[in-house]
């Protein structure tokens, strides 16, 4: 799984787990408190939260409100992280932890519903809505429409999506219960996302953000982007990705000239000196583009990080050193290009998001309005007080590139998947703090991360009802119809919502105690750590 997930978090509900005392004791809980509590913290989620078998993010304790990456209907479950898929996961890693079938069927069940709401062409949407399409028309033309800062939602394109890992998390679910016990529904619902992944891949290699093309749809003089090559949330490696595992599980041989292809295309996108990184997204013939209005035709720091880091993992799946030419000169253009340090933040971001092509001067996105009426965004060279937005480790980048360029092909692909080697693809779901939220920096692939006291503090806050109380400090307006062709009178922009008529969400200083997906996951994540490093002893 990719660790690149920066704009999951960024466009997340907050899911702020509430404080709790550890416990002062060296002794933790004992084995059977730790499985009790994990199947009590299951029950509540699968038989109280669950529609038809899936999740959205959040929701208020009495489930008059909740939340995917907007506001959702009672009917409605969502494709995105923290949703259905990853709750699907996290219930295969409890099932494996305990042997208890009861997660496997819950981990069923999400993925049942993933299956009633696949695209017929075999990918996902961001949402599915059980009430059908009419009831889902409906909410893109009121909640998706008025979410200003979410562009992506104001139109309803009738396809599936790429966009933040929801055809890929999704089919990732069903490749890995089709594994565990070979029931065939899983194996065709997955060989059909397969055949989504392969259809929908350009002869240049690169894919849509979108599947199958919709046509276009204007806002605000910019066309119709969905159908560009995207690099953006991850949408070619994480594809990669996937065509990886098919060749590994399944010794497919149909995927190896699609993956040829999307490796040589990182090649092609590159631009030249001065500029010589990689954009968001690409016209069909290849060229930079903008996409939603606040994102401009430009060169982008962290884009051109994540493709130097599938650069060398190209060179360590084929051997091949065309991968590492283009490394070493782009690390020195991303030296080149560091926010001032004025501009760096204290958690370490340090790059601007956008670069102009050619110049390499910083663009910077600004908003006027206040609604997605009235509102628009635009760019220009004022860096007046910008903060830096993404982190990228210049140094971590050239390390990795030295220790690869030093070794030989046959160093490089000892552990290469295209030459039928190296370990499991697809195993434990690895919970990180990028993925649930910002109030943990566990990772819960190494048990020795979770104490003992920690441990007894999941259990102590585990309420009588079987949820973890979380904090919802990320809500939004509800709909509240169309918003007025001119700001209000003293509206003042805040910078993630706008006036009472938008929808998007937004992050206030404190807010209701409600359940969340994310909070589920990771502490799940943790308990089932601790049972794996033996802490809860017989």
């Amino acid at each position: 799984m990719s660790a690149i997930r920066q704009l999951l978090v960024t466009v997340a509900l907050s899911i702020t787990l509430v404080a709790c005392p550890g416990s002062n004791t060296e002794q933790g809980p004992g084995r059977q408190d730790v499985l009790d509590a994990m199947r009590r913290a299951t029950t509540f989620m699968v038989e109280h939260v669950a529609v038809n078998g899936g999740y959205v993010w959040s929701y208020l304790a009495d489930f008059s409100r909740r939340w995917g990456e907007m506001e959702a209907k009672p009917s409605m479950i969502w494709t995105q992280a923290p949703g259905t898929p990853e709750m699907g996961q996290i219930f295969l890693d409890a099932y494996h932890a305990t042997g208890d079938e009861y997660y496997y069927l819950a981990a069923t069940q999400a993925a049942d519903a993933l299956i009633r709401g696949q695209h017929e062409s075999g990918g996902w949407n961001y949402v599915v809505d059980f009430a059908g399409e009419e009831s889902l028309r409906e909410w893109y033309d009121t909640v998706g429409r008025n979410g200003w800062r979410l562009e992506e939602f104001q139109h309803y394109y009738g396809n599936a999506t790429f966009d933040d890992h929801a055809t890929i998390e999704s089919a990732r679910l069903l490749l890995r219960l089709y594994l565990e016990k070979h029931e065939p529904r899983f194996r065709d619902a997955f060989d059909k996302a397969l055949g989504f992944v392969l259809e929908s891949q350009y002869p240049s290699g690169g894919w849509p953000q979108r599947y199958p093309p919709a046509g276009r749809f204007e806002k605000q003089g910019h066309p119709d982007y969905t159908g560009y090559v995207t690099l953006n949330d991850e949408v070619a490696e994480e594809n990669i990705d996937l065509l990886l595992l098919v060749l590994q599980k399944f010794d497919d041989g149909r995927v190896r000239e699609p993956l040829q292809r999307a490796m040589d295309l990182y090649l092609e996108l590159q631009q030249p000196e001065p500029t010589p990184g990689w954009a968001l997204q690409y016209t069909a013939d290849l060229e930079p583009a903008a996409a939603r209005t606040y994102e401009p035709r430009a060169v982008s720091p962290h884009t051109t990080a994540a493709a130097l880091e599938q650069l060398m993992k190209f060179y360590e799946l084929t051997g091949d050193r065309k991968y590492l030419e283009p490394v070493a000169a782009t690390i020195h253009w991303l030296e080149r290009v560091v926010a001032p340090p004025e501009a760096h933040t204290a958690d370490g971001r340090n790059y601007f998001r956008y670069v102009e092509i050619g110049t390499n001067r910083f663009l910077r996105v600004h908003r006027r309005g206040s609604n997605a009426q009235n509102g628009e965004y635009y760019v220009d060279y004022d860096m007046t007080g910008a903060r830096a937005e993404k982190r990228i480790d210049t140094d971590d980048l050239r390390r990795r590139y030295e220790k690869l360029a030093a070794m030989t092909a046959e160093q490089a692909t000892a552990a290469s998947v295209w030459f039928g080697r190296g370990s499991n693809l697809l195993g434990r779901y690895v919970v990180t703090e990028d993925i649930v939220g910002s109030d943990t920096n566990v990772r819960t692939d190494d048990g020795r991360n979770i104490s003992a006291s920690r441990a007894a503090a999941l259990l102590e806050t585990l309420n009588e009802e079987g949820y973890w109380p979380t904090e919802l400090r990320t809500t939004s307006h509800p709909y509240r119809g169309t918003g007025p062709a001119e700001p209000p009178a003293g509206f003042v922009d805040r910078g993630q919502v706008g006036d009472a008529w938008d929808t998007s969400p937004f992050t206030m200083q404190s807010g209701p105690m409600g359940i969340s997906t994310g909070t589920y996951i990771r502490n799940m994540s943790l308990l089932i750590a601790y049972l794996d490093a033996g802490g809860a002893g017989k």
